[in-house]
């Protein structure tokens, strides 16, 4: 395959930066994602540029789409673990006692 060009280079990283920060991840996820060892912005366009080397801009947003898949996957099997019912804390306490007595006020 033929190299990227500055310009596709620039709107890739750029796109990138854009698609993390949607996710809510950042480059470290990233670069753990794509088996590198920096997070740097120089390694993952390296890693980007050996990927389209390797099979074009699919080859790259195929690799991109299955660590979303990854991601999701971890989201949607953590979930029940956030959705567990918080105990009250004591503002919540103070909060029910204050509105029950004055509703027994009233």
């Amino acid at each position: 395959m033929s190299k990227l060009s500055q310009q596709e280079e620039k709107e890739l990283i750029s796109f990138i930066k854009d698609w993390l920060k949607s996710h809510g991840f950042n480059q470290k996820d990233l670069a753990y994602e794509l088996n590198i060892k920096s997070s740097r912005t120089s390694e993952i366009t390296l890693k980007m540029k050996e990927l389209y080397k390797k099979g074009g801009m699919f080859n790259v947003a195929k690799n991109l789409i299955k660590i979303e898949q990854n991601w999701l996957t971890s989201i949607k099997n953590d979930y029940p673990d956030t959705k567990k019912t918080l105990p009250y804390n004591q503002l919540d306490i103070d909060s029910l006692v204050s509105q029950i007595n004055q509703d027994t006020s009233d």
